[in-house]
């Protein structure tokens, strides 16, 4: 039988990775890349849009 990792759950969870997100995400940092992608007014325009079609279609 392989001997299991300190650093991994029974599950093969890499355990500092966990601890290593969990601490970006409490500095604000994870996932800050994916907010600088959106762009604000496509997004309202779209949502305009999408409840005009749903207006309609009542």
């Amino acid at each position: 039988m392989a001997k299991k990792n300190q650093n991994q759950t029974t599950a093969g969870t890499d355990v500092q990775h966990v601890k290593q997100q969990n601490a970006q995400a409490n500095q604000g940092q994870y996932g800050t890349e994916y907010a600088a992608e959106t762009d604000v007014q496509q997004v309202k325009q779209q949502n305009a849009q999408a409840n005009k079609n749903k207006n309609q279609n009542s």
